[in-house]
């Protein structure tokens, strides 16, 4: 059986130093606050709402929401955007994405201010990460993936990664990550020939797919570590990862699961950025 990369233990650590700096912010009379920007009345969006605000109040961060109508337009989001820009009690800025379709996200991510960009949409906190600048706000889910393999020892240095993803949003700031690590990286994705190949060949491999339990033990050998990022729904409505947990499981060296592995520690690390942008502003 394989050693099972859960992500509680690294969760726990995170709150634990959140909670520190927070003290220590408060003693200076401040209060980390985070805005999140809800447009309409999507139910994910919701209960993701309820969740951040939960563990806003579990490690002393004051969450503010602000609700608008989804057929907002863009000139009125990028006036409330500005107007958090400039609110010094407002320390980071959270947008529920995907935006509806006749916002410009693009334009809506330019207009966060870098400083409050806590989950990193703001193209100049992205060119950081690939200027090998990893202190600012780097992608959440990355950023979880990295820290699970550094909490459990994974060796990187040297390591051949293969990364099934090429976004913006997981693979390609991920190679750029463990770049900084010295690994040497990989990034497949759906046009990859011999996808068998590659992953049975690496080190570790991240997957991103968003298929349900479609990576099976074919992918693997027994010296495998496997980083599963994916989160989708299987036929009986069952969160899964794009790995086959209980076929794959049996055959690797390590894996993290889903749910309690990657997907669990991003919503601290967003939190954790909130934390650093008051130290910082």
């Amino acid at each position: 059986m394989a050693n099972i990369l859960k992500g509680k233990e690294v969760v726990k650590k995170v709150k634990e130093s959140m909670k520190r700096d927070v003290k220590d912010l408060n003693n200076r009379g401040i209060t980390p606050t985070l805005a999140i920007i809800r447009l309409g009345e999507n139910p994910d969006d919701i209960a993701y709402e309820r969740s951040i605000l939960k563990n806003c109040d579990g490690v002393g961060i004051e969450g503010e929401v602000y609700e608008k109508d989804e057929n907002i337009s863009t000139e009125d989001l990028i006036s409330l955007i500005e107007e958090l820009n400039t609110d010094n009690n407002v320390h980071g800025i959270l947008i529920f994405r995907p935006l509806p379709k006749h916002i410009d996200e693009d334009i809506i991510a330019k207009t966060i201010s870098p400083l409050k960009d806590v989950d990193c949409m703001n193209p100049l906190n992205l060119e950081k990460i690939f200027e090998g600048n990893m202190e600012g706000f780097a992608p959440c889910t990355p950023k979880a993936a990295v820290m699970i393999m550094d909490h459990y020892n994974i060796p990187l240095e040297g390591a051949h990664v293969v990364i099934i993803n090429r976004s913006m949003v997981v693979g390609r700031p991920l190679s750029m990550m463990l770049l900084g690590k010295n690994s040497t990286v990989t990034i497949c994705h759906s046009k990859t020939k011999d996808l068998k190949g590659f992953t049975n060949s690496a080190d570790v491999v991240v997957t991103a797919l968003g298929r349900p339990k479609y990576v099976t033990d074919e992918y693997f050998n027994e010296k495998s570590v496997v980083i599963d990022v994916g989160i989708s729904f299987d036929e009986n409505g069952k969160m899964a990862g794009d790995v086959d947990f209980d076929n794959v499981s049996s055959k690797v060296e390590a894996i993290t699961p889903v749910p309690g592995g990657v997907g669990s520690l991003t919503t601290s690390i967003l939190l954790s950025h909130v934390i650093l942008a008051a130290k910082s502003l």
